[in-house]
């Protein structure tokens, strides 16, 4: 693993600094490369261009002090690699880094809900006071038997496979972490299976569907084309809402294309857009302005697709991530193959992409008329 000090230009003139631990690369199924990086973020600044003698000290001094954190994680993960424990990071609490590592996806509403109720439930079968120095294989062994036969949810049932699966996941990851970081000389994380995932239903819209949803007025106006737009185009929330102008090409010849990173998968895309999903961008504006300016994750909007949904006319659950699962059944029902539908989305496994062809699935919605008609 590589740790580099790096810096990002923020508002007001300032540089923050932060740490990039680099864990090498992989391969998807198709050959493309993906890097694999996580990031600390130190919430030490400097200024951009010091104007005077005191801006350069406090420059000099903050830079000093990121490299010093800097030689410690190094120095952190030396420890960790040839299972030096440290003394000092073992007395830590696991809940308070669990936290901690839950508050770094703050910015990733789905991720950060996920991680804030796998802590909810962190709390109830786990000691506040227990430290590094006493986890090993049997706690972890114990945390899952909570998640699979004790754990409950608000209105006191079980928890359902996925929820399971998501929480107990976010629990090894954190422990991944600490081994990285030194807290621990053992990945625990690899001792314990996780719980199989349960293949979820994908709510989706049907062509007549979407189309009753153009014509049916929003109260939102950026929320309609936002959704729309993803309809159209694949992208994810996440996507959607962090989209710039400096992002999306005109090429000419009615040729559009967006070029962004994935927040998931911190992945770089170049996905061809269609003529009416530029439209639906507008006018284009400043290179580091959002394209959706005002579009915003909240109850109020989820609430307002289900309103808009059902003046529509269509009664399904439908949430924004249901804008994507749409966009891979127009795409197959229109005669696009698994591996484009694969790459428009961004997939990494074509086993993902594959759960849609089951929706799709033509012969098995003949086979529904095989059987002649009785006489009843």
């Amino acid at each position: 693993m590589k740790i580099s000090l790096k810096e990002k230009k923020i508002k007001n003139n300032k540089v923050s600094l932060y740490l990039e631990f680099y864990k090498g690369s992989s391969t998807d199924t198709v050959g493309k490369r993906n890097h694999i990086r996580e990031f600390e973020y130190l919430q030490i600044y400097l200024h951009e261009n010091p104007k005077n003698i005191v801006e350069r000290k406090e420059n000099k001094e903050n830079l000093e002090l990121a490299q010093n954190i800097l030689a410690i994680r190094k120095s952190e993960h030396v420890q960790g690699k040839f299972g030096i424990k440290s003394s000092t990071k073992s007395k830590k609490q696991f809940l308070e880094y669990f936290e901690e590592k839950a508050n770094e996806k703050e910015n990733s509403v789905k991720n950060y809900g996920v991680w804030t109720s796998a802590l909810h439930h962190l709390k109830i079968c786990v000691s506040p006071n227990l430290i590094f120095d006493e986890i090993d294989e049997d706690f972890v062994k114990k945390v899952r038997y909570y998640f699979d036969v004790k754990a409950r949810t608000k209105s006191n049932l079980p928890l359902s496979t996925n929820s399971k699966y998501s929480y107990f996941n976010k629990v090894k990851a954190c422990l991944r972490s600490a081994f990285d970081d030194g807290f621990v000389s053992v990945n625990y994380a690899a001792k314990v299976k996780a719980f199989e995932q349960a293949e979820s239903q994908r709510e989706y819209l049907i062509f007549k569907e979407l189309q009753a949803l153009i014509d049916t007025d929003c109260k939102y106006d950026v929320l309609k084309r936002a959704f729309i737009f993803s309809c159209l185009s694949g992208l994810r929330w996440s996507d959607v809402n962090t989209l710039i102008w400096s992002e999306v090409r005109d090429e000419g010849d009615d040729l559009f294309r967006v070029n962004f990173r994935q927040e998931k998968t911190d992945a770089v895309e170049y996905l061809y857009i269609s003529k009416q999903a530029r439209e639906l961008l507008g006018e284009r504006r400043t290179p580091n302005e959002r394209v959706f300016t005002g579009l915003k994750y909240s109850a109020v909007y989820n609430n307002e697709i289900v309103r808009w949904c059902n003046r529509a006319g269509v009664f399904k659950h439908i949430t924004f991530h249901s804008a994507r699962h749409t966009n891979a059944v127009l795409l197959l029902e229109n005669g696009a193959d698994l591996y484009t539908v694969q790459k428009r989305l961004g997939h990494k496994e074509i086993k993902t992409t594959a759960i849609y062809a089951k929706i799709v699935d033509e012969k098995m919605r003949e086979s529904a008329y095989i059987i002649p008609e009785f006489k009843f």
